[in-house]
């Protein structure tokens, strides 16, 4: 597995629960556990790169925490990432203060110098949240059908963001959303 950085966009706890129920629903199956063995968090990422320093990304994240409000979220569809590791998601409905969270955040990240590859650019990012990784091709079909019984859409809120190291994943420090910098 790739080692790097990502920076990722945490939700409220009841959110969180029902992308953990979902999680778990599909590690009893043994149609997945990546998630879970890798001690990854329920989340959308915002930003990947192998290529990148910890410490220049925390004081930009930590003011942009500080700026930014709670985001409303809706996860409304299930989807597939169809690559060698078959990635199911939760796809939150592309909201416009989430697409404006992220095209900030880009901006904030760009001001630094941070170069942001094609995948998390604004005019290219697709934001979704995943709930199975590495599911083999022969239970795909299986794996949404679990997924279609989640009662669909489900809300919440993000409420922090974060940077995690990755694989496995360690989280190196998170903000909650509007707190306010201390001097």
């Amino acid at each position: 597995m790739s080692q790097g950085y990502a920076i990722e966009l945490y939700f409220d706890p009841a959110l969180e629960n029902q992308v953990l129920k979902a999680w778990n629903v599909l590690a009893r199956r043994q149609i997945s556990t990546q998630l879970i063995e890798i001690e990854s968090r329920p989340h959308i990422t915002l930003f990947s790169s192998s290529y990148v320093e910890p410490l220049k990304l925390e004081n930009i994240v930590k003011n942009f925490a500080s700026k930014q409000e709670p985001v409303p979220l809706s996860f409304r569809s299930i989807g597939a990432l169809p690559s060698d590791n078959n990635v199911l998601f939760l796809a939150p409905n592309p909201s416009l203060s989430l697409l404006h969270f992220h095209l900030q955040l880009c901006d904030a990240m760009k001001k630094e110098g941070v170069e942001i590859g094609e995948q998390y650019r604004a005019d290219s990012w697709i934001p979704y949240c995943p709930v199975a990784e590495e599911v083999s091709r022969t239970r795909m079909a299986e794996a949404f059908t679990v997924l279609r019984d989640l009662k669909l859409p489900v809300s919440g809120y993000a409420m922090e963001i974060g940077l995690v190291e990755y694989s496995p994943v360690r989280e190196i420090f998170s903000y909650a959303l509007g707190n306010a910098v201390e001097p």
